[in-house]
């Protein structure tokens, strides 16, 4: 499947199975090669962003907006290659999102806080990784922004 197609369909889909399918396409395309604890991290930050109503009111208008995570600059031609790592990013996709369905005081956080992050083998820290970052998992780090 492609990245177009994807979009595409999640614009059809009934929520919650949308927000999931553009979480997972963004887990996938930023951390599929990072453990699971990066992969958490990065769901985090976009359900923090949606949470906070400056991103968009949904997930896939988080992660479409002009370039803050990969699904909004990847060619839309992009396959999605492996099975394995899909099946992983949908699995955390779905459990970041019952976590973030939870009152923030029973949440479990990976980052808290972070509402912006980088991966080191992609970009040189970009202008506003000020600091030290909450949490470097893998090879990303996660910061507070608050733009």
């Amino acid at each position: 499947m492609t990245l177009g197609v994807l979009l595409w369909m999640a614009g059809l889909m009934p929520q919650p199975v949308n927000e999931q399918a553009c979480l997972a396409a963004t887990v996938y395309l930023e951390a599929r090669d990072q453990s699971i604890r990066g992969q958490a991290a990065v769901a985090e930050v976009v359900l923090r962003r949606r949470e906070s109503g400056r991103w968009g009111d949904t997930t896939c208008d988080v992660v479409l907006t002009h370039k803050q995570f990969a699904p909004a600059f990847t060619a839309r031609g992009f396959r999605f290659r492996s099975s394995k790592a899909w099946d992983r990013a949908w699995k955390v996709a779905g459990d970041a999102i019952a976590m973030w369905n939870l009152p923030a005081r029973n949440r479990i956080q990976v980052v808290p806080g972070a509402d912006h992050f980088y991966a080191h083998n992609v970009v040189n820290a970009p202008n506003w990784a000020n600091g030290d970052p909450i949490a470097v998992i893998g090879d990303h780090s996660f910061y507070r922004v608050g733009l």
